[in-house]
């Protein structure tokens, strides 16, 4: 009977514990609301008095026009020009593959006899051998290979060309300084390897920012060996400046002719685009 009667009073107890509860959160929760009600509300008479210090929100549905630039797309290829490419050979090309072969041969040589090595062995540092004249000339390669890729599937066959050249081209010249042939084949192997890294690293450097450029520009030109910040800056500024004036370069042109007149390394307003002269060629392409 008493255990009854406790427990009765237990429950009653606890009832207005969670009714007292209950409340208690109601009027927090509306003391919250009035007090972000009069926040608002003294914003908003702030906002009026104050209109000229703060900037209005806009916003609107209109779609505004926006012009893209034009990207290159693949050309439209038959089904039997896409088997013999995948099986590893050339379909038809936009222009004579002879005549492209000829250009890439032109264009590696641009990279070779229109370059000052001497200027960039001093200004950058770098010791007049071999490893240091191949380090100079496979960026001017890798400029070359980036634009060609932008012209196609020729563009692509071109390339091909260009860097079969310099491998050639690589071999005589450590023939003609006496390099026996197993440590030829080494350095072939090496060259081979920093060669295809590098263009990794240029790469990612043209389409990232200064300092991506400039830090893959002192692992691979300067071989982790640069201590004056100067000649990074000089080099970011002259692969800048360069690729800005081959991309203004035509494409058909450079299909034909390969030709390529280099920016020199140093001079007074490196930002101004040059105008590019026409180049003159016959009609076979020569």
């Amino acid at each position: 009977m008493y255990r009854r009667a406790l427990q009765s009073a237990v429950r009653q107890l606890l009832n207005a514990s969670a009714s007292r509860a209950v409340l208690g959160k109601a009027i927090e929760q509306d003391a919250c609301q009035s007090r972000a009600l009069v926040a608002c509300r003294m914003t908003a008479d702030a906002g009026v008095h104050n209109h000229s210090q703060y900037r209005v929100l806009h916003s609107t549905r209109e779609l505004h026009t926006v012009k893209e630039t034009p990207q290159t797309t693949d050309e439209e290829v038959g089904a039997f020009t896409k088997l013999i490419e995948a099986i590893g050979f050339t379909g038809p090309l936009k222009y004579n593959k002879w005549k492209i072969k000829i250009a890439a041969l032109r264009m590696y040589t641009c990279c070779v006899e229109r370059i000052n090595y001497d200027e960039f062995f001093e200004k950058c540092s770098l010791p007049d051998t071999l490893n240091s004249w191949f380090l100079v000339a496979q960026l001017h390669v890798w400029m070359c290979l980036v634009r060609m890729r932008q012209e196609g599937r020729a563009g692509k066959y071109m390339c091909r060309y260009i860097v079969h050249s310099m491998w050639e081209d690589v071999e005589q010249r450590s023939k003609i300084m006496g390099i026996d042939a197993i440590q030829r084949k080494e350095s072939m192997k090496v060259m081979t390897e920093t060669f295809y890294a590098a263009l990794f690293g240029y790469d990612e450097g043209i389409l990232s920012d200064d300092c991506v450029l400039a830090a893959a520009l002192w692992r691979n030109m300067f071989n982790r060996q640069c201590e004056d910040p100067r000649q990074l800056e000089l080099m970011v500024e002259y692969v800048r400046k360069q690729m800005q004036f081959i991309d203004a370069l035509d494409g058909e042109d450079l299909l034909l002719t390969g030709e390529v007149n280099w920016r020199p390394l140093v001079e007074e307003n490196a930002q101004s685009i040059l105008k590019v002269p026409s180049p003159t060629y016959n009609d076979a392409g020569l």
